[in-house]
C-alpha cells in the first residue's frame, strides 16, 4: 500500500510520529499532532471516499498500525473491509424555479437550495410540482403522533422542518431539547420516501440544524452516497435538498400565510399537512452515478482469554474533499478538528496497547469510511461484522477532539440510556476529572456518529469528544471556541492544523479512553443498555450468545 504515497513521504511521516511516542509513554500528545497534521494536510486532499485522499489516507492508517505493532483485522486476513457504495453527484447546471400565483421565482442552487438525488436516474425532471407543508415530518406511532394524517403526497413535493416538535418550547412528546431520531434530516428523507412524496425540502435555520448554510451548501454540493441497494427506488424520493429559511418565510408569505405562526402549530399534534396554496417547483439536471469500493481499515489485537470477545475503537477517518475556495484560496476541507483528531487517537490507542500485555478480549481498532455520507462505513460493518456483535462488548467511538490545550471535563454525545456513560463518568473522575453528559442534546449528535449503527443492532456503543471546560479559560471560553468552530469551520477548509494546535487535552481524553477500554477488555462483565433505551430489546435478545 505504501506505494500509493508520492516518495513515500507519508510512511517517513508515520515513522517520525511511531518513534516519537516511546512505549513507556502511554498517549503522547505529540504523536496525536503529528497524525493530525499529517492526515489534514493538503496531500491527503480532505480524504474523500473513492478519490486518490482515501488512497492516501488507507495506506498512511495502515503503516501506522503495522508500526504500532497491531495485526491486520480485515477481510481475508488483510487490513481493509471493502464498503461498497454507490456515489451520485449533480452533472452539469442546476434549473429551478417556484413558480407562485402565475409568476415565476429563479433558484439558485447552492444558494437558495440544494438539490441532489439517490435514486438510480440519469436526470432528474420535476415539473410544476405542488408544495404541501408537512410540519416536522414525523410519524410516530410510540408517541402518538402522526404529521401526515393520511395525505397523499404522490407527484407532490413536501416541505419539512428540521429538528423536533419539542425544539422550540424544550418541552413535549420528544425528550424536550435533546433531538431524537425523528429530528435528523436522515429521518425526514427516509419516511418521505417511505410515504411516497416525489420529493422533499428541508427548511435551513441555523439553531435547530445546529449548523449554518455554509456546511448545508458544503455537503449539499458534493457527491452523496448511499450503500449498494437492489430496491433504491423505494428507499429515496426522486428529489430531495434544502431551502434557506428566508426562501421559506417568502414562499408561505406569497401564498397567505406566516411561516412562524405554522411552524408553531406543527410543535402540536393535531397539525394536519397544509398545501401551499398554487405554489410548486421545477428541477431539472443530470446525475452522474457510478459503483465505487471504498474502505474501513481494521487493525486487531486477539484477546489472551476471550478471543472471541471483542472492544471496538473506531472513527472515521473520512472528510468531504475538495470544493469551492474559500475566501483566502483554500478549497481542501482538510477534517483536522472532524475527524483526525478521532483516526490519531485510534492510532495511538493501537500503538499503547500493543506494548503491553495482550488484554482479555479482542481489541479491534476501525477507522470506518463515509461517515461523513451517512454512517455508511460503520452500517457496513454492522451488516457484515468480522468478529460477532452479539459478543462485542462494547464500541467506544471517537470524535472531533479539542486543539486548545487541557480540560477539565470529557464529554459523550447523547442520552444513550448506556451503562458506558456512567463508566466514563467513573473512570474520569479517577482521573480527577468530570464527565459531561451531552452538552448539546438539542444538535441530535447521538445520531449523527458511527456509534449508532452498532447501537440499532444492540451493541453497548458511545461516541466520545471534547467536553467544554478549559483549564486555560474555563467553561466561558471553551463554549465560545466551540461555537466559534461550528460557525466557521466545521466541514469546511478552516478545519485545518495549525502551528497553535496544542494536543494535551486530546492526549487526556485518550488516555481516559484507554482506561476504560482496557477495563472492558480485561474483565467479563457486558456493559448493558439500560431501562428505556430503544436498544435494549435487540441486545437482550442475543443474551444467551453472552452466557
Amino acid at each position: 500500500m505504501k506505494r500509493l504515497i508520492p516518495g513515500a513521504l507519508c510512511a517517513l511521516c508515520v515513522a517520525a510520529a511511531v518513534a516519537a511516542a516511546a512505549p513507556d509513554q502511554g498517549i503522547d500528545a505529540d504523536a496525536l499532532s503529528r497524525h493530525v497534521r499529517i492526515l489534514a494536510s493538503d496531500e491527503f486532499e480532505g480524504r474523500a471516499p473513492a478519490t486518490p485522499g482515501e488512497e492516501k489516507t488507507v495506506a498512511y492508517l495502515i503503516d501506522a498500525l503495522t508500526r504500532a505493532g497491531v495485526q491486520p483485522g480485515g477481510e481475508n486476513g488483510e487490513w481493509v473491509q471493502p464498503v461498497p457504495l454507490v456515489r451520485a453527484q449533480v452533472d452539469g447546471p442546476v434549473t429551478a424555479r417556484l413558480t407562485v400565483g402565475g409568476e415565476s421565482q429563479a433558484l439558485v442552487n447552492g444558494d437558495d437550495v440544494v438539490l441532489q438525488t439517490l435514486q438510480p436516474v440519469q436526470q432528474v425532471e420535476v415539473e410544476r410540482a405542488p408544495l404541501v407543508f408537512v410540519g416536522y415530518g414525523v410519524d410516530a406511532p410510540e408517541r402518538g403522533w402522526d404529521d401526515y394524517k393520511g395525505v397523499d403526497l404522490r407527484d407532490k413535493v413536501a416541505v419539512v422542518l428540521v429538528n423536533d416538535p419539542d425544539f422550540e418550547s424544550g418541552a413535549g412528546d420528544f425528550d424536550g431539547r435533546g433531538m431524537t431520531y425523528y429530528g435528523r434530516w436522515t429521518y425526514k428523507y427516509e419516511e418521505l420516501a417511505r410515504k411516497g412524496a416525489l420529493g422533499v425540502l428541508i427548511v435551513h435555520e441555523t439553531a435547530p440544524a445546529a449548523y449554518g448554510w455554509a456546511t448545508v451548501r458544503a455537503s449539499g454540493l458534493s457527491p452523496v452516497f448511499d450503500i449498494e441497494r437492489s430496491d433504491a427506488q423505494r428507499h429515496h424520493t426522486h428529489l430531495r435538498g434544502w431551502m434557506q429559511r428566508d426562501l421559506a418565510v417568502s414562499l408561505f408569505k406569497r401564498v397567505g400565510l406566516d411561516f412562524d405562526a405554522e411552524k408553531t402549530k406543527a410543535q402540536r399534534r393535531d397539525f394536519k399537512p397544509l398545501p401551499l396554496g398554487d405554489a410548486s417547483l421545477s428541477a431539472r439536471f443530470a446525475v452522474k452515478r457510478e459503483r465505487v469500493v471504498s474502505r474501513n481499515v481494521i487493525g486487531k489485537l486477539e484477546g489472551a482469554k476471550y478471543p472471541q470477545e471483542s472492544v471496538i475503537y473506531s472513527a472515521h477517518w473520512d472528510a468531504f474533499g475538495v470544493g469551492e475556495p474559500d475566501a483566502q484560496g483554500d478549497r481542501i476541507r482538510h477534517g483536522a478538528i472532524d475527524n483526525a483528531t478521532g483516526v490519531a487517537s485510534v492510532l495511538e490507542l493501537a500503538r499503547a496497547l500493543a506494548a503491553g500485555p495482550r488484554p482479555q478480549r479482542s481489541v479491534l481498532f476501525i477507522a470506518f469510511s463515509a461517515e461523513e455520507k451517512g454512517l455508511l462505513g460503520a452500517t457496513h460493518y454492522a451488516a457484515h461484522p468480522l468478529m460477532s456483535l452479539e459478543t462485542t462488548a462494547a464500541v467506544i467511538n471517537m470524535e472531533m477532539f479539542s486543539a486548545n490545550g487541557p480540560m477539565r471535563d470529557i464529554a459523550s454525545w447523547g442520552n444513550g440510556r448506556v451503562s458506558l456513560e456512567g463508566d466514563l463518568e467513573r473512570v474520569a473522575k479517577a482521573h480527577g476529572r468530570a464527565y459531561l453528559h451531552d452538552p448539546s442534546p438539542e444538535s441530535g449528535f447521538f445520531y449523527r456518529a458511527d456509534h449508532f449503527p452498532f447501537a440499532r443492532a444492540g451493541v453497548p456503543a458511545i461516541t466520545a469528544g471534547a467536553g467544554e471546560d478549559l483549564v486555560d479559560g474555563g467553561t466561558s471560553k471553551g463554549k465560545a471556541l466551540i461555537k466559534e468552530y461550528f460557525a466557521d469551520c466545521y466541514h469546511q477548509p478552516c478545519d485545518r492544523w495549525t502551528q497553535a494546535w496544542n494536543a494535551e487535552g486530546h492526549a487526556q481524553d485518550t488516555r481516559l479512553l484507554l482506561a476504560l477500554g482496557k477495563e472492558i477488555a480485561n474483565g467479563h462483565a457486558w456493559p448493558q443498555w439500560q431501562a428505556g433505551s430503544e436498544f435494549k430489546a435487540a441486545r437482550d435478545a442475543s443474551a444467551r450468545a453472552r452466557e
